[in-house]
Order: C-alpha cells, then sequence, then structure tokens
C-alpha cells in the first residue's frame, strides 16, 4: 500500500495553483471540470509519476471551521520534504513567502512553516 493522492482545502483553486506551481515549483497533473469546480492536482517536477497533491475546493461548511482551528493553533496542513529547509526559506522569502515559523532544529530534523495564501499552513522538513 502507498499514498496515491492526498489534499489540501484551498479558497480559490487558480489561485492556489498559481502558488503552487509558479512559487513552489510543482507541476500541474490533472485538471478535469467537475461542475463549478476542478478535480485539480499537482505533482513533484521530481516525482511525477508519484502522489499527486489536489488542491480541493474548501466549499464544503465544514472546511472553514477546520482551517481557521489549524491556522489559529500554528497547525500546519500538509508537510513537503525539502533538501534543505534554510535554502528553500530564503527562496520563498526571496518570493515574497509569509513564514509564520522561521528555520526551527528539532533534533534530527529542521522544519519552517508559511502561509500557501490559500487557507493553509504548510511545514517544509528536511532530515539533519
Amino acid at each position: 500500500m502507498r499514498i496515491h493522492l492526498t489534499s489540501v482545502f484551498v479558497d480559490d483553486q487558480r489561485k492556489a495553483l498559481r502558488f503552487y506551481t509558479e512559487v513552489l515549483g510543482f507541476v500541474k497533473k490533472v485538471e478535469v471540470p467537475v461542475g463549478e469546480a476542478l478535480w485539480l492536482t499537482v505533482v513533484s517536477p521530481e516525482d511525477p509519476d508519484g502522489t499527486e497533491l489536489l488542491l480541493e475546493p474548501s466549499g464544503h461548511p465544514a472546511v472553514k471551521p477546520y482551517q481557521t482551528a489549524l491556522v489559529a493553533d500554528g497547525i500546519p496542513a500538509a508537510s513537503f520534504a525539502v533538501d534543505d529547509v534554510r535554502a528553500e526559506y530564503t527562496r520563498l522569502r526571496g518570493l515574497d513567502v509569509h513564514f509564520t515559523q522561521e528555520p526551527l532544529e528539532m533534533g534530527p530534523v529542521t522544519t519552517a512553516v508559511f502561509d500557501d495564501t490559500c487557507g493553509n499552513l504548510i511545514q517544509i522538513v528536511h532530515t539533519n
């Protein structure tokens, strides 16, 4: 068994697609109209056949309170592996990405957390 698909709820799919591709560097994998929304996924360019991230519309009534609670408590909705958190932090800060947690070493890992502009906090992590 392996993870095929995971998702983050986003308040604007087009805005999310721009952020996740143009800023974070993912590539669009699937875009299929589903009513007024899209089945819209991105993947890592390093693993185009790997796990897909669904940019899922946040229209369900339970999503907003859930997202608000996670953000208020500083809890990331997703975690992405990077080769070097400090280098990625510097690159993303140069693109005006807002971080809620600067790089922090915690034993064998270093993490940082940023706002994805679509309702989520996202963590980047690497093992030291």
